[in-house]
């Protein structure tokens, strides 16, 4: 084992695999139910009571699994956005990715279709759409480099989305019944059934994510160098947004839209082993579902007996990493 994997190992992915597994605990263990850890625990251990037995199989271990999958799809999303854009203010959230994923959604339920029913390319689509909008909002402005202006205009895109997407809502009392928890953005209560049909875009994204890696993170070095080296710079920067719209698109059929993931764990990622790309995405893997699972736990325990919303947690989970970064002396170029 060399010496750079081996502290990637000690530094980044020992200590993040031993918080997913703490997490992933916690998860099963807490909730704003009647079920004791003792108890949950006891079922782990075979030999439960009924009620906890079905508390801890049917909801606490399904909404466990969905948290898992999205964090890891939303936490390598948001390494790839800011790789993307070198800016680390980047986030599908704050980027309008998760609002045009939302969006189409909801159009599709107004113009017919089931909530249940409407498949992740929906979403995959409206992820890709707003972020090129966002994109393009800043170009006009020769601001694509500027990163407090492109998330100006990514937050500019996402209120402009959502204020559609609220408008739908209010005038179609059926699209509103259909999607009322969906828009809130929640791991509980999921279908493993529904979600199952996003986690094969999940992965086809974390695919993609981890065939661009090397390329994109030889853009780091210049387009000019890039070039030198071999690599096609256009197009290894649109299989990154693929992957991004994969990942956001399939996270947010999921769960619905879920912001700030995306912005919090790179930035643990590059805190623990390093701006590099490749390593920033395998420890992000990681990261991502235990701030998913954190944020839920806290969601059921904050109120009980009764649940916060998810986004709720991870916005005031992310809001203070985002105000560090703006506050920062120098914004660093990723």
């Amino acid at each position: 084992m060399g010496v750079d994997t081996a502290t990637l190992v000690r530094r980044g992915l020992a200590p993040a695999a031993v918080l997913l597994a703490l997490a992933v605990l916690a998860s099963l263990a807490l909730g704003a139910g009647d079920v004791t850890p003792a108890r949950a625990f006891a079922v782990l251990a075979g030999a439960g009571d009924p009620d906890a037995t079905f508390t801890v199989g049917m909801l606490r271990w399904p909404r466990t699994l969905v948290a898992v999958a999205v964090g890891a799809a939303l936490g390598v999303a948001g390494s790839l956005l800011q790789a993307v854009a070198r800016n680390p203010l980047a986030e599908p959230g704050l980027l309008g990715v998760s609002a045009g994923a939302s969006f189409a959604v909801v159009v599709a339920v107004a113009a017919g279709a089931a909530a249940a029913t409407v498949g992740p390319w929906v979403a995959v689509a409206g992820a890709a759409g707003g972020c090129a909008l966002a994109v393009a909002a800043a170009r006009l402005r020769r601001a694509g480099d500027d990163p407090v202006r492109l998330v100006l205009a990514g937050a500019a895109v996402s209120g402009l989305l959502g204020a559609v997407t609220a408008a739908l809502l209010l005038i179609d009392q059926r699209t509103l019944d259909e999607v009322r928890f969906w828009t809130v953005g929640s791991v509980a209560g999921r279908d493993l059934a529904a979600v199952g049909a996003a986690l094969p875009v999940m992965l086809a994204g974390l695919l993609l994510a981890a065939l661009v890696a090397r390329p994109l993170a030889t853009l780091t070095l210049g387009d000019d160098v890039a070039l030198g080296l071999g690599q096609r710079p256009a197009r290894t920067r649109v299989a990154a947004v693929a992957a991004v719209a994969l990942l956001v698109g399939g996270a947010t059929a999921a769960a619905g839209p879920i912001a700030f993931v995306g912005l919090v764990v790179p930035f643990a990622a590059r805190a623990l082993v390093g701006p590099e790309l490749r390593r920033v995405l395998g420890v992000s893997v990681l990261l991502g579902p235990v701030v998913v699972l954190v944020a839920d736990v806290l969601s059921r325990l904050l109120v009980r007996p009764y649940e916060m919303p998810l986004g709720v947690i991870t916005a005031l989970l992310g809001a203070p990493v985002l105000v560090a970064v703006v506050r920062s002396a120098r914004l660093p170029r990723l």
